[in-house]
């Protein structure tokens, strides 16, 4: 299992898709504002993701 990196974009539970601002050892903390539809989820700007339930998209420098 490759784990996420600071920058990395990451989708989790069905599409939600974020940055990850940090690493901890089980989990990363994912900034999710980057999602065109942030503010019509209702959700909080941040949330922590187990690295088993993340799929690694790419470094914002490939977006």
């Amino acid at each position: 299992m490759k784990i996420a990196e600071v920058g990395n974009v990451v989708e989790f539970k069905e599409g939600l898709q974020g940055i990850v601002e940090k690493v901890n050892e089980n989990s990363v903390i994912v900034d999710l504002t980057i999602m065109e539809n942030f503010h019509e989820l209702e959700m909080e700007e941040k949330t922590v993701v187990n690295h088993k339930r993340y799929k690694i998209l790419n470094h914002p420098n490939e977006i």
